[in-house]
């Protein structure tokens, strides 16, 4: 019979999400009393969207499906994405620095970093901050490109610890030269924002050390700061060095529609001077059908100005539900992060273990959160608060947080 993947068994078990999801099914179990009004666990955990797709953006999706039912708005596969939509994208995003045939449309950010590990192969040695988004380690270890788990990381796996200590910017002199290196702004899960000397100094060590940066912008549209960067292109020599995965997911509400995209500059090159650009097509045109059009038409309604005002909008409610979330914990003296250009608020919790302080707002608050240990060994003492909630539930939730005192 054939044997198991053996990338697969060196996989650690339980990805982090449905532990969570677990866990709080174990403690509602456990205490009737979540059924009530008064006891219902509110999340503030996983950083799923949870308001409706405003009115111009829906009405898009909607007529988009509408279109799919006449001989004149037909369409079929669409493998790289339609072109009105990566024409937008680069005018609305980039300002036009990017041909269509640079934009790569695909089913969310997260399938595409998944795509992005297997155009570059179990030979290409990782790095991810850390702590990071969970798929970059996953994804490198379901490839090949990372061993089995050892202690408190996967083997072969480059973390470049972001604390308080280092303004939870990675020291560079420690990236692994001729490296893939996976890099969030703003970050998820510490809600940090990388500064433009900051990016500066990250391409300059990128170019000088044979690095493609994975630049991860799925929360730009967060940032109020206009000091800070929304895309890595915004740096001089950025193309030639870097690959940008964004998504409409959490800007848009798209989280359930899925659509995102991929920027591959055809200025980036591999050491023999081979077109990553040409690859990353052949990937997509090979194993990839193209988004939803649907999902698409929804997107274009997202970009004219009456949708990005509504993006606006719906990423300003979220922000609100940050700083009321922030402010609470800082009035029970905790030290946090974020919450100000992103949805995320990074707490904590010295000299305590992750799983103990998540297990205890739990238990006091009947809150859920996501343990800091989840996202890498610099994420040990910490706890991941996430904005994406309803305005009642938030501001419930805050108020419960006060029962951590003493």
């Amino acid at each position: 019979m054939i044997e198991r993947n053996k990338c697969i068994a060196n996989i650690k078990a339980g990805y982090l999400f449905p532990e969570i999801a677990r866990r709080r099914r174990e403690y509602a179990a456990a205490h009737p009393e979540t059924n009530s009004p008064e006891g219902r666990i509110i999340s503030l955990g996983v950083g799923n969207t949870t308001e409706p797709v405003l009115p111009h953006i829906d009405a898009g999706l909607v007529n988009g499906a509408k279109a799919l039912g006449t001989v004149e708005g037909y369409s079929g596969y669409q493998d790289e994405g339609l072109l009105e939509l990566r024409e937008k994208i680069s005018s609305v995003f980039y300002k036009g620095m990017f041909s269509a045939d640079e934009v790569f449309i695909s089913d969310g950010a997260k399938c595409d970093i998944g795509r992005l590990q297997l155009l570059f192969g179990a030979g290409t040695p990782v790095a991810v901050q850390d702590p990071s988004y969970p798929v970059y380690v996953d994804g490198s270890v379901l490839i090949g490109a990372a061993g089995g788990w050892a202690g408190s990381g996967y083997q072969g796996i480059s973390y470049l610890p972001c604390t308080a200590e280092n303004s939870y910017f990675p020291d560079l002199s420690k990236l692994p030269a001729n490296s893939l290196f996976y890099f969030c702004s703003p970050n998820n899960p510490t809600g940090a924002v990388a500064s433009k000397e900051q990016l500066s100094a990250l391409v300059k060590a990128a170019r000088e050390k044979g690095c493609v940066i994975i630049f991860d912008g799925a929360y730009a549209e967060f940032i109020r700061d206009p000091a800070l960067p929304k895309s890595i292109f915004e740096i001089d020599d950025a193309g030639t060095c870097a690959i940008e995965v964004n998504s409409f997911s959490k800007p848009a509400g798209f989280t359930g529609v899925r659509l995102g995209w991929t920027i591959v500059p055809k200025d980036l090159k591999y050491l023999n001077g081979e077109s990553i650009n040409a690859d990353w097509a052949r990937i997509a045109g090979t194993i990839f059908n193209g988004a939803s059009n649907i999902a698409q038409a929804g997107g274009l309604a997202a970009l004219d100005a009456e949708g990005l005002k509504e993006v606006r909008a719906l990423t300003d409610f979220y922000l609100g539900n940050a700083k009321l979330i922030k402010s609470a914990l800082q009035k029970l003296g905790v030290s946090c992060v974020g919450g100000d250009n992103s949805p995320y608020i990074w707490a904590r919790f010295l000299g305590r273990t992750s799983w103990d302080v998540f297990a205890e707002i739990l238990e006091k608050c009947q809150v859920v959160t996501t343990p800091g240990s989840g996202f890498g060994p610099a994420g040990e003492s910490f706890v991941r608060f996430s904005a994406f909630g309803h305005r009642a539930d938030v501001e419930e939730a805050c108020g419960r947080l006060s029962r951590l005192k003493g």
